[in-house]
């Protein structure tokens, strides 16, 4: 018997249709004004959907999806996985620190063959905010992981540091350096070379995010890669000159500072070098880890691209697979919402194009892949377009997946059925407000195309997100230009049900204060006819 099993809704009636669950990725609830590519587009069916009783607006993003603060946006990965465990599970510092203490982050791939190829020859590079701020980074963590490369043998290290007052005090930056410094003095004297080579502060250099000053990313690269910049002694000289010129002067807008001896920078990094972003928080972190990554770049003139070896923390944007290798993997989860319908021989389908395949499979399964039970569920891929941007094509494959759904429906094999619409979030990255806005009537079509299809069968349509993109074509910069928003945002998303088979009268519940996407899991247990696990968060609906 298996240990995942679920009691039976009191008084709930069966009926013959499908429960279709649909993804509408990247599709947010914006200002609704011209910076709003949902808004803009023509979307019939979603503006009737919205006003339906059984409607409300979920939250995405921060704390709602294990992510350390609200402010950190969410994304398709985290989104997935709390859509498919119906519980909130710990991502960012959490994730990390558990990585550290079980051992398994030293363990992975990417840690391995940083370390190797500094003991080869190279040089390891950390690049980073210094500070126990905990949102983008932790000063802890940074030391576990110079004292893990101390234990191993490496023997060259450097520091790239940015110097926070932010997240923590504004002119602190200075005890920071001392107690990283302190840590590296005694590996050192164990025969190793391990010290600061650059720095500066988060807003002035390197910390750019949802691309609003590439100029400051470039600041960052000529600072840590290439040694150009104001050279200073030590990073602590550094700092206090910084602040002696200007009393005004917090350590968020610290100037760029290269440690050099003799006018040569110490730690310039080089062909067969490696190097670790140690922030977990993607945000902030996401364009250079393309400036080292990206063969086309074309932001800023990087004048030489060392060939080494990159990793971040975590994956900073599975969606674009930036960066491509990372330390932390994605947590196990264990009694995902696959799990219990397998356990009860609920039969299920999940579909979508390449670019979302894995999250109604892999994400939506606790991280894990292939299937729960290969009798009771199939899983189909729809090949997305290969050699094209998004914005060329940005209805993508949304007829296709429309297509397979609905001859699935006619079909009546599966109970439960989910989709995912990539194309709200793919396009969404591309910045191109009139792709975008396709991007988003292609998915209402999709809807308009699938719902009746589901009412005829007498089944059940849950619509909803798994964070916003879509929603935020632009921001204004000072001069009141408009700059092309290509990220995530951190606004709600909408939730709705369709119940066309009649057979129970399903209320939304009142008392949750905050819904957000861990509630949807026991919320389509409920539309199946079952409780929800104990240690799941309330479904939205009472029956």
């Amino acid at each position: 018997m298996s240990q995942y099993t679920l009691k039976a809704l009191p008084n709930y009636k069966q009926f013959s249709g499908p429960v279709v669950f649909v993804v509408m990725d990247g599709v947010g609830l914006g200002k609704k004004d011209e910076s709003d590519g949902v808004h803009l587009a023509y979307t019939p069916v979603l503006d009737e959907l919205v006003q339906k009783p059984l409607y409300t607006e979920l939250k995405a993003h921060g704390k709602a999806v294990g992510q350390p603060t609200d402010e950190d946006m969410g994304n398709s990965e985290v989104g997935h996985n709390t859509l498919g465990a119906g519980r909130i599970f710990p991502q960012g510092a959490k994730l990390v620190n558990k990585a550290i203490q079980d051992g398994m982050l030293f363990n992975g791939a990417a840690w391995k063959q940083a370390t190797q190829q500094a003991k080869d020859g190279g040089a390891l590079h950390f690049i980073g905010l210094l500070s126990d701020g905990n949102v983008h980074s932790h000063i802890t963590q940074l030391q576990a992981l110079l004292k893990r490369c101390a234990e191993e043998g490496v023997p060259k290290v450097r520091l790239h540091m940015l110097t926070d007052g932010r997240d923590v005090g504004e002119r602190t930056a200075l005890g920071y350096i001392e107690t990283i410094e302190k840590t590296m003095q005694e590996l050192n004297a164990q025969g190793r070379d391990y010290r600061i080579a650059s720095g500066g502060g988060r807003m002035y250099i390197t910390m750019d995010r949802y691309s609003a000053d590439w100029p400051m990313v470039e600041r960052g690269w000529n600072t840590h890669v290439l040694g150009e910049g104001r050279q200073f002694k030590s990073a602590s000289e550094a700092v206090q000159t910084y602040y002696d010129e200007n009393p005004k002067v917090t350590d968020q807008h610290v100037g760029e500072f290269v440690i050099a001896e003799d006018g040569k920078p110490i730690g310039t990094i080089e062909d067969g070098d490696a190097v670790i972003i140690f922030n977990f928080r993607g945000d902030r972190v996401i364009e250079l880890s393309r400036a080292f990554e990206d063969d086309d770049f074309s932001y800023f003139d990087r004048k030489r691209r060392p060939d080494v070896f990159f990793a971040g923390m975590m994956q900073y944007d599975g969606d674009m697979n930036v960066p491509k290798n990372f330390l932390v993997e994605p947590l196990k989860v264990s009694g995902s919402m696959a799990e219990y319908l397998c356990g009860m021989g609920v039969t299920a389908y999940a579909i979508s194009e390449t670019q979302k395949f894995g999250h109604v499979t892999y994400f939506w399964n606790g991280n894990k892949s292939g299937y729960v039970n290969e009798k009771l569920e199939k899983y189909v891929e729809v090949p997305s377009d290969g050699d094209i941007t998004f914005d060329e094509r940005p209805w993508m494959k949304a007829a296709e997946i429309t297509d397979e759904v609905i001859k699935t429906i006619h079909e009546g094999t599966y109970k439960f059925i989910r989709l995912n619409y990539p194309n709200g979030d793919m396009v969404g990255h591309t910045g191109d407000a009139a792709a975008v806005r396709i991007s988003v009537e292609a998915v209402d079509l999709g809807l308009a195309r699938l719902l009746p299809e589901i009412e005829k069968a007498g089944g059940i349509a849950v619509i909803t997100a798994d964070h916003g993109n879509a929603d935020l074509l632009y921001t204004l910069k000072k001069d009141g230009t408009k700059d092309p928003h290509v990220a995530h945002t951190l606004n709600p998303v909408p939730f709705v049900i369709m119940d066309y088979s009649g057979a129970n009268k399903f209320e939304m519940r009142n008392g949750i204060d905050t819904p957000g996407l861990s509630h949807v899991a026991a919320t389509l247990m409920n539309l199946l006819g079952y409780e929800k696990p104990e240690d799941y968060d309330p479904s939205l609906v009472t029956l």
